[in-house]
């Protein structure tokens, strides 16, 4: 199948202002047939409302939103994208297989439900009132909606939320089939890893304004960081106050250390512990890109990142 990687959906120049705060502020999004864009930002980054800019469920004060180089509200564009929100409120008595059929019902060429069931990873829960099921299960039904239109572009908004680490990566394999297809996917999580599995660019908003935007590639390379991982017994409180790094913590019996620059760290590991083994030395990853790349606001303390599910590190500001 030949993939269209046109532009399917964007914003452009898109203000919305709600009271004394500015939402968005000039935001310019493009996303294209078969891509994942990782919206990513602290919680009031603007993400949301970028999100209902996108769906038509927010008119912005100034620029322009498009699906399919339509209006967002228009049926012909709806008709074509497939939704999965944070939440959503379905009929609890009505059978999981009937939510199916009803939603497959409303266009004009559906996707097979047991493609979708198949997709979502849903077999053996067709007759199940979709209030018996639990947390998880309920997001795999709420996926399998999303795709009953054959979407070309689908809105995932934290779609892995409630789900276990086998069905995670069971949405990974689906989400990346329909990717293979074609289909554009915008993606927004609290799942650092998830975005970095996943996603072919990255777009991070900080209080309303796009501070990053590019591949994956690009985005790591805004920083500098090198990760030294080890088997150690050194203290990471201790390790955190060395020069040059930047964080440390301890993951069982290895040593993890985030440096600015790995050699002269590397150099004194061995020579505190000369003992240290499995070494490895890799580039910093997407959660300390996003972190580099927002810090400032952090500091003023204009962002909140307590829902990311990064780990506790011993620092050296801290220390």
């Amino acid at each position: 199948m030949e993939i269209d990687n046109n532009v399917l959906a964007h914003l452009g120049g898109v203000h919305k202002i709600y009271g004394a705060r500015s939402a968005l502020a000039g935001v310019d999004l493009e996303l294209r047939g078969g891509q994942v864009l990782a919206l990513l930002g602290a919680n009031g980054a603007g993400k949301t409302t970028a999100i209902g800019v996108l769906l038509g469920l927010v008119e912005p004060d100034r620029g322009e939103a498009g699906l399919f180089g339509m209006a967002p509200r228009s049926l012909a564009a709806r008709r074509r994208i497939g939704v999965m929100l944070q939440s959503a409120e379905l009929p609890e008595a009505a059978r999981v297989g009937e939510l199916l059929e009803l939603t497959c019902s409303y266009y004009p060429d559906p996707c097979p439900v047991e493609e979708c069931v198949s997709l979502a990873g849903l077999d053996g829960l067709l007759q199940r009132p979709y209030g018996k099921l639990s947390g998880g299960q309920q997001r795999r039904v709420q996926f399998a909606l999303a795709l009953c239109g054959r979407p070309r572009v689908l809105f995932l908004d934290e779609p892995t939320t409630g789900l276990d680490i086998e069905a995670r990566q069971g949405l990974w394999r689906a989400i990346r089939e329909l990717v293979g297809r074609g289909c554009a996917v915008l993606l927004t999580t609290h799942y650092l890893e998830e975005a970095e599995a996943l996603a072919d660019r990255v777009c991070v908003l900080q209080d309303g304004l796009v501070v990053a935007d590019g591949s994956m590639e690009a985005i790591r390379a805004r920083v500098s960081r090198r990760r030294v991982r080890c088997v150690s017994a050194l203290d990471p409180t201790s390790v955190a106050l060395w020069p040059h790094v930047l964080a440390a913590f301890r993951d069982g019996s290895r040593l993890d250390i985030t440096a600015d620059v790995a050699e002269p760290v590397v150099r004194q590991l061995l020579d505190m512990d000369p003992d240290a083994g499995e070494l490895e030395v890799s580039r910093a990853g997407l959660a300390d890109a996003f972190i580099e790349l927002t810090r400032e606001s952090l500091s003023a303390g204009a962002a909140r990142i307590d829902e990311l599910p990064l780990r506790a590190t011993a620092t050296r500001e801290a220390a």
